[in-house]
């Protein structure tokens, strides 16, 4: 005889259903102990999952409502367990289930969203049996919603359990806090005796309220609400988590506090954070950055030799977690600032950043075999060793290689300068047409001409191509430097030849702008000449540079010292080089020259 709904199922049925849920709760206790993996979840998540179904083969009824919510909640933990966040379907399970509550007290609850049937099943069902199953389920939901950053959806919910039981209580407050302040007031029902669970519902009360104190550390933080920030993530570096998730809480308040102006107790967070996981690689990487911050070279270049060593020792380890629990801080909390915080570096950005600080420091035969060390990781595969997302602190690779150079030539090795600039002119001809013309005006200086036939195409065509002018333009003027350093005249005028015809390919239209080249690059090619001796020609090349009204003031003054603007760190040694401390003294000496030339 088919069972009307409410009605109980047999005895036996609900017996076995009980003991199969206190078996499979055990069996999970034991695996517990020694360190579960992922087929033992798997395996009690698909176990949970049968027995849910068997139950919900029949109507729902009061008397299994209970051991159902049970198994449910179970169920669920294991679904969240073994994913790295929150499901859709966990989300339907809990619907169905409070559906299911609602039908066993014949109570319509169709066409209503999660959030109403919470309001509904909380107000309309007092069976005492069902309050702690369903403040243990909405536990749960709080925990699906938290991993969802659908905060205010969390909040609401633990209102309506706090009313629901105590209904005297006020309503919340509505402040910044206000859900942080609901989870510690919420009171965790009294477990039945013969309740098996395999996470408590305390347990999740305090991860909860870890999550939500974390989860709002970084909001604020990304807001740049430091005090509260720093006020919410201490709150969360006090509560219940793995030594994985308190290493990058202290990361983050480290992030906190150097942003508010205190370097050093940045440092004692992330000092922290790498004495509770040493496997906390972005301390590391923070801490560098502090370290820079601060001007000490020394710290920042060990900080980042550490993290390079420990990047290539096993750059896929994973970090500790302790105790083991199924739904755990690192389930709920996914936002963006902490992806960027914890981004992974590459072992060749830290190469990279090891070696561009040491030549920025002056460190240049450190520089050298870092850039060395950087160009072999290359080889072994470019999509491997360097990361393709926007976040890397790599520059363009060519700006690399001519950073190497620049090193090179520093430390005497003009040949493998000269190779290693021949590599970014190799790679770049195919990329630069026969001129560059674009409109310069006070806001939009790269905007083409309209209707101008571009050899480069549309606009980031056009600026690709520009990168690549001046990349090939710096590896001719790199090459140009050190011929001459190896006393090879003609080959030195040759390159840089190369760099001011190069320069000239670039042609600027607008309002008020004639057509022009790039007139430093020809002031150090007159310098160069007389320096190289090639007099007749640095004074012809002199002559036209003065016989320009317009430049002639900005000219001269090239001839003596560079404008005073940031350069990219591959041209600082040419520019140094090409700097003549006596301008006007060289200009007295061409027209000397010229005058003792024509007498």
């Amino acid at each position: 005889m088919k069972r009307r709904r409410g009605e109980a199922p047999e005895p036996g049925c609900l017996r076995a259903w009980a003991a199969a849920s206190e078996e499979l709760a055990g069996r999970w206790r034991a695996a517990r102990c020694g360190g579960p993996g992922g087929a033992a979840v798997r395996r009690q998540r698909g176990a949970f999952r049968e027995l849910l179904l068997q139950m919900r083969g029949l109507p729902a009824a009061i008397t299994t409502l209970p051991l159902e919510l049970t198994v449910l909640y179970n169920s669920l933990l294991f679904d969240m367990g073994a994913s790295d966040c929150a499901i859709n379907g966990e989300a339907e399970d809990i619907h169905k289930g409070l559906l299911r509550v609602l039908e066993a007290c014949g109570v319509s609850g169709q066409d209503l969203s999660t959030e109403e049937l919470w309001q509904k099943v909380l107000q309309e069902v007092t069976v005492e049996e069902l309050q702690a199953p369903l403040h243990r389920l909405g536990a749960l939901q709080g925990a699906w919603w938290l991993a969802s950053n659908h905060l205010g959806s969390v909040t609401g919910l633990f209102r309506l359990l706090s009313s629901a039981e105590d209904p005297g209580r006020a309503p919340g407050s509505g402040g910044k806090n206000e859900l942080l302040s609901l989870l510690k007031a919420w009171k965790v029902p009294i477990e039945r005796a013969s309740v098996s669970l395999v996470q408590s519902t305390e347990d999740l009360k305090e991860i909860l309220c870890t999550a939500a104190a974390f989860l709002q550390g970084l909001q604020e933080l990304e807001a740049g609400n430091l005090p509260a920030a720093f006020s919410l993530l201490q709150e969360a570096a006090g509560g219940f988590c793995s030594k994985k998730v308190l290493a990058q809480i202290y990361t983050c308040l480290s992030c906190c506090t150097q942003r508010m102006g205190k370097p050093q107790t940045a440092l004692q967070h992330l000092k922290r954070a790498l004495q509770v996981d040493f496997q906390c690689l972005p301390a590391l990487s923070h801490a560098a950055a502090v370290y820079h911050e601060l001007g000490e070279m020394d710290a920042e270049l060990q900080a980042l030799a550490v993290l390079y060593e420990a990047l290539e020792r096993n750059p896929l380890a994973a970090a500790s977690t302790t105790p083991y629990c199924l739904i755990q801080i690192e389930h709920l909390v996914h936002t963006p600032a902490l992806a960027s915080l914890f981004r992974c570096r590459y072992p060749s950005e830290v190469k990279y950043l090891l070696a561009q600080r040491c030549l920025q420091g002056g460190r240049v035969a450190d520089a050298v075999e870092h850039y060395l060390d950087f160009l072999a990781l290359l080889q072994d595969g470019l999509q491997q060793q360097v990361p393709l997302d926007g976040g890397s602190a790599l520059p363009r690779i060519p700006e690399v290689f001519l950073e190497a150079a620049a090193a090179l030539e520093q430390v005497g090795r003009y040949q493998d300068a000269i190779t290693v600039c021949e590599e970014v002119v190799s790679r770049t001809a195919d990329l630069i047409p026969q001129t560059l013309r674009f409109d310069e005006g006070p806001e939009q200086p790269e905007w083409p001409s309209p209707g101008t036939e571009s050899a480069g195409g549309p606009l980031s065509q056009k600026r690709e191509s520009l990168r690549c002018l001046v990349w090939r333009t710096a590896a001719y003027m790199h090459q140009g430097w050190a011929w001459a350093k190896l006393d090879k005249d003609k080959e030195a005028i040759t390159q840089f030849s190369r760099c001011l015809g190069d320069l000239l390919r670039v042609q600027l239209y607008g309002s008020g702008v004639e057509p022009t080249g790039d007139s430093a690059a020809a002031s150090y090619l007159v310098q160069a000449l007389w320096k190289l001796n090639r007099k007749q020609e640095a004074a012809t090349r002199w002559q036209k540079l003065s016989e320009s009204p317009t430049e002639e003031d900005g000219q001269q003054e090239e001839l003596g010292k560079c404008a005073p603007r940031t350069y990219p760190l591959y041209l600082v040694s040419c520019l140094k080089q090409a700097t003549f401390p006596h301008s006007e003294s060289l200009a007295r000496n061409i027209q000397d020259y010229l005058q003792s030339t024509t007498s």
